[in-house]
């Protein structure tokens, strides 16, 4: 009897200890707890302020790349939402026009966390706020000025879009500004500053004062080596990828680079599918671009191509871009089934570029931007609500914990950092 009870306390041992094994954490389970565990950050996601109203607004699943829902679904927790303005003629009368929409945007933005949905998300301005909004649960909000054309020629206007809560600065986008030339001088070798105008750097020094960090995404090759130059603290490209690998003039050569890296800066590589592979961005794009003019009729809405948006009045650009994504939603999944349908870019070209810039600048100078909502979107991110299939990616390349950690927000919030330790120095002295 003695042996049988031996017997039988060896075999319920041994079954617990079979029971109590783990079993091997797959991938996608390594990449589910890396996601879960990060602070997620998008440094670019453009805005229409029509979309921030008591009836239609980001708590509701919109159409929208970037809404509180997809965020939710996506496990993205930061978006820097962008104060976006185009470039117009250099005169008092488009400074005021320009001011007009920038505000716009702020309110906007104020009007999201202050009173449309401040118990699920709140405005930050540093690292600290980063973390503890995001340790409440809440999602987070910061804000980024695309184009510093609306500040005309009052360079009191940065301290006032600081004081609104711009973070980051770029000082021009499609066309020279006043501040700066733009890397659209590329295509005929036309120049209006030859890099940065004397406003300009006066304004380089007046965002390093302040503590508003340089975005470069958008300014000339030389604009942005002269800002490099000029100021005393870390830069950043807020959405920018790799030129070697796609040799468009928004991306940042080897060169600028390395730059970036000597600055301290960090590189924010961009979700933009002509931005990662150009061959297959046109090849996909030729071959969809029927199939979304034919949505678009059906639908009874005008549909334009890439080169017409220039000309169109505000009116058709508004009503455009905020059908854009329903139409290109409803021509992919036709295209999706479509047996001839080239290959879409998709996240793994996106993270090419990552892999690239890592293994020349470094994992401290690397991160992760979209531009959703206004242009940017990929096959595996084609919105916020796919944002884990990155981490997956990632994990998959075999990145550490930590180093997804530092891609995904630690690297932009240490520059954040160091240029609001900089400012204060200033101006203490």
């Amino acid at each position: 009897m003695k042996h049988f009870i031996y017997l039988l306390s060896i075999l319920s041992v041994w079954s617990c200890t079979e029971t109590n094994k783990k079993a091997p954490e797959t991938l996608q389970d390594k990449a589910k707890r890396i996601h879960e565990k990060t602070i997620t950050i998008d440094t670019h996601n453009d805005i229409n302020i029509n979309n921030f109203t008591d009836s239609l607004n980001y708590t509701q699943r919109l159409e929208t790349q970037i809404n509180l829902p997809k965020m939710e679904e996506g496990g993205l927790d930061v978006t820097w939402l962008i104060v976006y303005t185009g470039q117009d003629t250099l005169t008092t009368e488009g400074y005021a026009k320009a001011e007009k929409n920038a505000i716009s945007k702020f309110d906007a933005i104020h009007r999201l966390c202050e009173k449309i949905a401040p118990d699920k998300i709140e405005l930050a301005v540093s690292s600290s706020d980063v973390k503890r909004i995001h340790a409440t649960g809440k999602k987070v909000a910061m804000i980024g000025v695309e184009n510093a054309y609306p500040m005309g020629e009052d360079l009191a206007n940065f301290k006032k879009y600081y004081d609104l809560g711009a973070r980051y600065i770029s000082l021009s986008h499609n066309g020279h500004s006043q501040f700066s030339d733009s890397n659209t001088g590329e295509k005929e070798d036309t120049w209006l500053h030859d890099g940065l105008s004397e406003m300009g750097q006066e304004a380089v020094k007046e965002m390093n004062r302040l503590g508003i960090m340089i975005d470069v995404s958008h300014p000339s090759k030389e604009a942005m080596k002269q800002m490099v130059a000029l100021s005393k603290a870390p830069i950043i490209a807020s959405h920018s990828s790799a030129r070697a690998l796609c040799d468009h003039s928004r991306n940042l050569d080897d060169e600028q680079l390395k730059l970036m890296k000597e600055n301290g800066g960090v590189v924010q590589t961009v979700a933009f599918s002509s931005y990662l592979n150009t061959e297959k961005d046109e090849a996909y794009n030729a071959y969809i671009k029927s199939i979304l003019e034919k949505v678009a009729d059906s639908m009874g809405l005008e549909w334009y191509s890439r080169d017409q948006f220039s000309s169109l009045t505000d009116t058709q650009k508004e009503t455009f871009m905020k059908n854009y994504p329903k139409v290109k939603k409803i021509g992919i999944s036709i295209a999706d089934k479509a047996p001839d349908a080239p290959a879409m870019v998709d996240v793994s070209d996106f993270v090419d570029h990552i892999d690239y810039m890592v293994d020349l600048i470094g994992i401290d100078h690397v991160g992760i931007s979209s531009d959703f909502d206004g242009g940017g979107g990929i096959k595996g991110w084609s919105d916020a609500s796919e944002t884990f299939n990155v981490t997956l990616e990632l994990v998959k390349r075999g990145y550490t914990e930590e180093e997804i950690a530092k891609l995904w927000g630690e690297n932009l919030l240490r520059v954040l950092d160091e240029v609001e330790a900089y400012a204060k120095n200033i101006q203490k002295s």
